[in-house]
Parts: C-alpha cells; structure tokens; sequence
C-alpha cells in the first residue's frame, strides 16, 4: 500500500514537482537567511577572536561589547591592579581608537587604530601577508589589514586606484604613518578598517587624556579557571573583567539587541515558513483532492481510516524530505559560490540550523498533510461511485 501511495504522489510530476519546489523554496530561504544572519553576529566578536593569546578581557563597567563609541577609558594604574590579582600570569594594554586616516590626496577615511604589545605582539593577527610583526618597531611604522589596504586606496597617476601598499605614507591625527606590512584578520562587521601599531606610538598618535586604557587583555596562569580569574580581577579592581569567549558572545548580543539586523532576517525567514506552508500546502490539498476517488475505492475495499492516514503522511514526508535536501544543498551552493566560509560573505550554517530547518519543513509539510489528512478521515467510500 506504501508503494501505492508513492506511485499516486508522482503520477502527476507537475503537481509533484511543484510541491517539491515549494518546500524546497522554504528551506532555501530559511538556511541562507539565518546563515547571513549567524555569520553577521559572529563577526560583532571578531576583534576579539583575534586577539588569540587573551584568556580575560578587562574594561570599564559601563562597556558591555567590543568597539562601541564613547566608552571610557581606564587609568594607567588598572593595568599594575589586574596584574597583582591571583591568579594572572600576565596582563597587557589593548587599544583601539577610531581615527580618520589622510592619505595625501585630500580624502580623509575612517580605521581603527589597534595598539597592541611590543614584546609578544599580544593582539595582533595570526596571518601576515607582507612584512614582520619587527618591523613595527621601526619609526612611524604601521601594518594595515588587507581588505583595508583596498578600502584606504591611494589615486594612480592615471586616475586608477590601488590599494596602500608596504612603503606607501598616509597621516594620523598629523602624524606621518609608514606602511611596513599587510595583515589579514577576521572580517568585523564594522566599516572601519583596523591599522595596528605599538601601544606607545598609537598613545601619541591621538589626542592626549587622562585616562587612555581601551582594554587589558590577560593570561592565565597554568590551571586557572579564566572565569574564575575574572572574578577575581572585578572584585578586586571594580573594573569589568570577563573571559574571551563571553566578551566575544556579548558583542554579538549587543549588536543583535540594538539594530534592526535581527527583524529583517527574522522577518525574511517568516515569509519563507509561510511561503513553504501556502505552496505546498495548497498544492498538496488538491493533491489529495484530485485523489479522492482512488482513496475512497481502497476505503470501499476495506482499508481503514489509519491505513490511508499513513499513506497520506508517507506522501508528506516524502515531499518534505526531498524538498529540504535541495534546499539546504541550494543554499550550501550559493553561499560558498558567493564567498561563503572566506571573508568576502558573513556566512555561518552550523549543525543546528539544519536540525532547525529540517524541524521547520517537517512542520511545513505536516501542516499540509494534516490539511489532507482531514479530507481523507472524512471521506465516504461512496465518492468513487459518483460521476
């Protein structure tokens, strides 16, 4: 009986195949649309992911993510208080300014100054295209990211552009600024474009203040519980101190919380739930309908009620099983083909929004099959006797 109702499912392809293609539609959109969304979110923490070595991340109580606009700094002595807290192996500055960036055509535009450790190079990148983290200790020295190198172009002779390259000068607040390498980071999900240099140097790259600490990064010592470091460091110094992995989700929460980013994919991924159910379940009804009278001559020969249930929800998985495989292989498709899992497109698909999706096709296609299944318990054997 299965095989019957495997055989009435595709003896119309039309119809099949357009009950396929509605359900295939809703997964599409759901998959690709959460996939941005998760990959914008984790890019809100990349500032922090990078900064590999840092276990704790320390700040003033009012900051609660990375890179926000008028945050205050802390004082000198913050540093010297989370160094003597139990427990710290070592602690460093962390800064990062926003500053406009001249590049001697006359354009100004905007970057995030990064000042990082001289001595372990705490904070900078893992990956360097051009040049050493060494050479930053030459004078005026500055390493920018590489997409940034594209978005701070200098003007050719001929009215081309190319990016800043090794050698290339630009100016900071009035302060020449040498290029000495490229370094490729996460992707933020903000514009400005990070240019790393040495705490010192940056410090009197940017107006003089009283307090001039963005961040402390800190490590460990050997056993330690980073979280209960943490602890330890905002009980002792009043100061904000939380682990890498916490500091990174909180960026992600903030940005979602206070931007519209999470209405509008939430709202295409609605549409596309929708969608799914208005196609396929429409579809599938007159599916049913049309198949009313092959139904009601199996009743007429003695199969129950329950029997044609199942045969109408194997028909529904069915449709919904092929539907959601095609869906989350189109979506796999398109983002990889536009820079999916690169630092071209924001993309994430973890495990579980495939678990997420596949529960809201099976939520898609039993709605439709329940809107056929109606149809079939309330069927009269007589029906295959009529005109």
């Amino acid at each position: 009986m299965m095989r019957i109702a495997l055989l009435m499912l595709t003896a119309d392809r039309g119809r099949f195949i357009g009950i396929v293609t509605g359900v295939t539609f809703a997964a599409l959109l759901i998959t690709q649309q959460m996939s941005i969304f998760l990959g914008l979110l984790g890019r809100a923490g990349a500032p922090v992911q990078d900064v590999r070595q840092a276990q704790v991340w320390v700040m003033d109580p009012s900051q609660s993510a990375v890179d926000l606009d008028g945050v205050r700094p802390m004082g000198a002595t913050a540093l010297w208080r989370v160094r003597g807290t139990d427990g710290v192996d070592w602690a460093v500055e962390h800064l990062r300014v926003p500053i406009a960036v001249s590049l001697g055509d006359g354009a100004r535009r905007s970057a995030m100054l990064v000042g990082i450790d001289a001595d372990a190079w705490v904070g900078a990148p893992p990956t360097l295209v051009q040049g050493t983290w060494e050479d930053l200790r030459r004078s005026d020295a500055v390493i920018v990211d590489e997409d940034g190198a594209t978005k701070l172009w200098r003007p050719n002779p001929d009215g081309t552009r190319r990016p800043l390259a090794v050698g290339d000068e630009v100016e900071i607040n009035d302060h020449r600024a040498v290029v000495v390498g490229i370094a490729r980071s996460t992707r933020a999900i903000f514009f400005a474009p990070p240019m790393w240099t040495t705490v010192e140097r940056a410090k009197t790259w940017i107006p003089p203040q009283r307090r001039d600490v963005s961040y402390i990064v800190a490590g460990v010592a050997a056993g330690g519980d980073p979280a209960a470091v943490a602890a330890a460091i905002t009980a002792r110094t009043g100061l904000r101190a939380v682990t890498a992995p916490d500091f990174s989700v909180d960026s992600s929460a903030f940005f979602a919380a206070n931007t519209g980013v999470p209405i509008n994919f939430g709202i295409a991924v609605i549409l596309g739930f929708l969608v799914g159910v208005a196609v396929a379940g429409l579809l599938f009804l007159q599916f049913v309908s049309e198949n009313l009278r092959y139904l009601g001559a199996l009743k007429a020969m003695g199969a129950e009620n329950g029997l044609l249930v199942r045969m109408t929800m194997l028909q529904a998985v069915v449709v919904g099983a092929i539907g959601y495989g095609l869906g989350i292989g189109l979506a796999a498709l398109m983002g990889h083909l536009a820079g999916g899992g690169t630092r071209t497109l924001a993309w994430e698909m973890p495990p579980w929004l495939l678990l997420g999706t596949g529960a809201a096709v099976f939520l898609i296609v039993l709605v439709a099959a329940l809107l056929g299944v109606r149809r079939v318990i309330t069927l009269e054997p007589a029906v295959v006797f009529r005109g």
